[in-house]
Parts: structure tokens; sequence; C-alpha cells
């Protein structure tokens, strides 16, 4: 359990550990109070009062709010509930032509727009770009993932998940 303090997990999710600090985190067993150490560094990042249940990427979380579960980015923008398709509510800008794909890959190096389309889902509240997915044309919107939050807490964590 070495480097399992607050301020090297909050430098782990900031991306600012090197290898040689990250390694013993990643291969060495687990504190038992880690999630709820990661859940306080997060909850630090943002201005807003509800518990986050659990993040779902990685300026995206399932909060509670009046006794809901919902998601919510980290400048307060609330999606609805969690079991529902968070992209549906945000902005997206399709790339679909040559122009729009090779503002990202060199020209010649990306796939042809009748086989692909490059989707970027934006925050509607700051707009943080949250996603994107490459798929064919008129691919229905992904569902990323949808946590089972109760089994998560009582089969890992060996308590009830929070409603309030």
């Amino acid at each position: 359990m070495t480097g399992e303090d607050k301020k090297t997990l909050e430098r782990m999710i900031n991306g600012e550990l090197k290898w040689e600090e990250l390694k013993p985190i990643i291969s060495d067993r687990k504190d038992p109070s880690r999630f709820e150490k990661i859940l306080d560094i997060l909850h630090e990042k943002t201005s807003w009062n509800e518990k986050i249940l659990i993040p779902l990427h990685e300026h995206l979380y399932v909060v509670v709010k009046d006794g809901e579960r919902i998601v919510k980015c980290d400048c307060g923008h609330e999606f609805g509930d969690y079991r529902k398709n968070w992209k549906l509510k945000c902005r997206v800008r399709v790339r679909d032509t040559f122009e729009t794909l090779e503002e990202l890959y060199p020209k010649y190096m990306s796939s042809h727009p009748d086989w692909m389309e490059l989707r970027e889902f934006f925050c509607p509240g700051c707009f943080t770009l949250l996603d994107t997915e490459s798929v064919p044309p008129g691919y229905h919107v992904v569902f990323n993932f949808l946590p089972d939050i109760d089994a998560f807490y009582e089969k890992w964590l060996g308590r009830k998940a929070p409603d309030k």
C-alpha cells in the first residue's frame, strides 16, 4: 500500500506521477480507503455539493441529487438520469467531410467520409470535449457504460450505495 496518501493520489489523477511512483500504486495491494480518497479529491475539484457516487469519465460523474442518480459535469451541467445516454444531451460536432477530417488527420490518412464519421461530444455548460466516436455514418450514438452502482458498492465496498 505504498503511495496511497491523498496528495499522491491527487497527483495520480492529474497525471503528474512518474512511472517509478505510479508502478507501485498499480501493482501493490490497494488501500481499502482509496475509493473514498479519490471521491474526496474529485469532489474538491467541483463547485457543487452533490455527493459523487462514481466517476464515469474524466469530467463526468454519477451523483445523488434530490434522491435521484444523475450524470453531472465538472462545471455543474446536469445530463439527467444516469441510466440514459448522456451523449444525447451534448452539443455534437460531426466531422464527415474530407475538409473537417483533415483538420485532425494528415491528407490521405483519414477514413473516407462515406465509411466513417467522427463525432465529438461537448458539454453544453462548459464546452469541454467529453468523448468522441468513430462510427459508420448513420450509426446510433454509442452508450459507453452503464455502471451497476448498487452491486459495485455492495460487492466491492461492502456497504450500501448512498441515496442522499
